[in-house]
């Protein structure tokens, strides 16, 4: 899917906000996390219509790249890709954490669908998409792993201790981008572990670029873009700044949209939002 234009990845993007608050709407009661779903949406369209190597006709391809969402909570940016990329039929999208359906509130692990993995537990995605990676060069085979991970999530010790084991076998075929959004679910993250990160990293043996603003396509792609081709024998991590709710005016750098649930008079604002926006 890589001769997708940065347009038609643009209208994309669009789209896949318009489907996390149509499916966290539906939620209802039980809530979704919005924030960092719409925080992280130019990340995972930049990977599914332009930098992985893909085929929603034929989701068991041995060739494929492969992606893992460790930050699981984040699922609604995933699903709408999933959806918009052609591997979950859109009539699905009603049954968002609803009894018996597939699309639970965290990625529960669904091959034909395009679901990799479960995820949820923070680290634990993480520490899969090692050892995938890992299995990969075993096997001599030439996929390459992507890994979304969150700046809160980096507080989780399983985080540091796959990714030593990550450079310690020189896994330059894994690709870690971090959602660093600044919000995570108790405060701010520069109140509660305030790190540089890019250092921690580094630090770890990982190649590491920094995205000034992940929310904008062209950077974001570049970046994706020169890790894949690299041939540094490095795990890589790009850290992407992004915005926290990006796209819901009310949403935006707020605490208190990490996760919870959207009345009426919230999703007709949502709505109108993006129908301004676009």
């Amino acid at each position: 899917m890589g001769t997708n234009t940065v347009e038609y990845i643009q209208e994309k993007c669009a789209v896949m906000r318009r489907d996390v608050i149509e499916m966290g709407y539906v939620a209802g009661g039980r809530g979704a996390h919005f924030g960092p779903a719409l925080s992280s949406i130019e990340i995972v369209a930049s990977l599914f219509f332009k930098v992985m190597n893909h085929d929603p006709k034929d989701p068991r391809w041995p060739e494929r790249d492969r992606f893992v969402q460790s930050k699981g909570h984040a699922c609604l940016s995933y699903y709408s890709a999933l959806i918009e990329s052609g591997y979950i039929d859109k009539k699905y999208m009603s049954t968002f954490k609803q009894d018996e359906s597939f699309l639970s509130g965290h990625p529960s692990r669904n091959i034909e669908h395009g679901i990799e993995i479960s995820s949820g537990s923070l680290g634990n995605g993480f520490g899969v998409a090692c050892g995938m990676a890992k299995a990969a060069k075993i096997k001599n085979e030439n996929h390459k792993v992507y890994c979304l991970v969150g700046d809160g999530e980096c507080n989780e010790g399983i985080i540091w201790e796959a990714a030593m084991n990550a450079a310690k076998n020189n896994l330059g075929n894994l690709v870690a981008i971090l959602d660093r959004n600044g919000v995570q679910l108790a405060g701010k993250t520069s109140d509660i572990m305030d790190v540089d990160l890019a250092a921690m990293w580094k630090a770890a043996g990982w190649d590491v670029a920094v995205v000034e603003d992940g929310n904008d396509l062209n950077q974001m792609i570049e970046a994706l873009e020169a890790m894949k081709n690299s041939t540094v024998e490095k795990p890589h991590m790009v850290i992407a700044n992004t915005t926290k709710g990006k796209g819901i005016s009310y949403m935006e750098g707020s605490l208190n949209w990490h996760a919870r649930a959207m009345d009426e008079e919230q999703y007709k604002q949502a709505v109108s939002d993006l129908e301004a926006a676009e």
